[in-house]
């Protein structure tokens, strides 16, 4: 049976090269009763997934598995894994892409390779990648630039540029803008 529900992604998880959890978010599509054996409400039963998960893929090479259920897509980088979990029934190649442009977009925006250190203290903008990239389990954006566009930080008080409104500023724009009319009209007669 094809799978035509938006809900695409069941979660997202980070671990570190121990197995243990830097970042985890799980979805439950509104549409499916909530469960008490569901992922996205039981915390034991996460622990359980995100070590199996570990125990499957550390050190090795593929990118895509097969676990409880579940189609898992992991890239690792340095010493962390991200994770991306989607439904048997979902496409392989769209969950791909958004993994790969979640990653890339962490890279852009941190500025520096994917490390523990690095998305422990940078870990809100970890959380902005990642719900700009996948939102209660549907995927909004596969394009690392416009993820990393929406997440950067809005510039600091130096590189803005401070106009005076005040009194003062009001009174010399007068005297200026009076000045400059003046000359224009003695240029003209």
């Amino acid at each position: 049976m094809v799978n035509l529900s938006l809900y695409a992604v069941e979660a997202v998880v980070i671990l570190d090269n121990e197995g243990k959890r830097i970042y985890a978010k799980y979805f439950q599509p509104p549409h499916q009763p909530v469960q008490e054996e569901s992922l996205s409400s039981n915390v034991k039963l996460q622990k359980e997934l995100e070590a199996t998960l570990f125990k499957r893929t550390h050190k090795q090479n593929a990118d895509i598995l097969i676990l409880d259920e579940h189609l898992v897509l992991y890239k690792e980088c340095a010493d962390v894994c991200i994770y991306l979990l989607g439904p048997l029934d979902e496409n392989e190649i769209v969950l791909q892409d958004t993994l790969g442009a979640m990653k890339l977009a962490l890279e852009m925006v941190l500025n520096t390779d994917l490390d523990k250190r690095s998305l422990q203290e940078n870990y809100e903008i970890v959380c902005l990648v990642v719900d700009e990239t996948v939102d209660d389990g549907i995927i909004l954006e596969t394009e690392a630039r416009t993820i990393a566009s929406r997440v950067t930080k809005s510039p600091t008080q130096e590189n803005t540029v401070v106009i005076d409104l005040s009194e003062k500023g009001l009174l010399s724009a007068w005297g200026f803008a009076k000045s400059k009319l003046a000359e224009r009209l003695q240029q003209g007669l």
